[in-house]
């Protein structure tokens, strides 16, 4: 709107400067704007559709899961979902595979813990830490999927505090303290999978 009443007082301040009258001006205005597409408005009487949680607005309308079914008549349900109770879900916490796939990032957490000692020696800081931060994620989830009694949460959080205080001194540059917690950390993930 800024814009057209912009361009249309533009245009008569140019007119004024030629030899067109004003009503020719607007005119040629009027007939050029006649190209110009309107702006898409909704149909009389439509608004959009929404809902706030369920209970304010559009009753119909879905508010994408965050009404936690309140608006929905049937029962939500997500094939993907860890907490479906449906038969066919593809997520099932017995299946042997998952703890399988557990225990393969357990062997490769040992592999890249394995290569700590070479960058803290040569005091490569930024690829200790990468290592950790790049697959130590993906360990600290299986780590936590795999424990199951006591003793093995117990080991976990040892390991956990282990990776994070060689994490610390890599990035506090201590070599010594780095080294030792490095050690530390290989030793507690070794624990912790003697105890699986």
């Amino acid at each position: 709107m800024k814009v057209s009443a912009l361009l249309l007082s533009l245009a008569v301040s140019a007119a004024a400067f030629s030899q067109q009258s004003r009503r020719e001006t607007l005119a040629k205005i009027a007939a050029g704007a006649a190209f110009v597409p309107a702006a898409a408005n909704a149909a009389a009487g439509e608004s959009p559709r929404f809902s706030v949680f369920g209970l304010i607005g559009d009753g119909t309308s879905y508010s994408e899961g965050a009404a936690y079914g309140s608006d929905q008549a049937s029962k939500l349900y997500s094939p993907y979902s860890v907490y479906g109770e449906e038969a066919d879900s593809l997520y099932d916490p017995t299946n042997p595979a998952i703890n399988e796939r557990k225990k393969k990032i357990l062997v490769e957490s040992k592999v890249r813990l394995g290569k700590l000692d070479r960058y803290i020696s040569r005091k490569e800081w930024f690829n200790v830490i990468d290592e950790l931060n790049r697959y130590m994620y993906e360990t600290r989830g299986a780590v936590a999927g795999l424990a199951s009694t006591p003793n093995q949460k117990e080991a976990a959080a040892d390991f956990f505090k282990a990776i994070e205080e060689t994490n610390l001194a890599a990035r506090l540059k201590k070599q010594d303290k780095c080294f030792a917690a490095a050690k530390s950390s290989m030793e507690k993930l070794d624990a912790f999978t003697a105890s699986l």
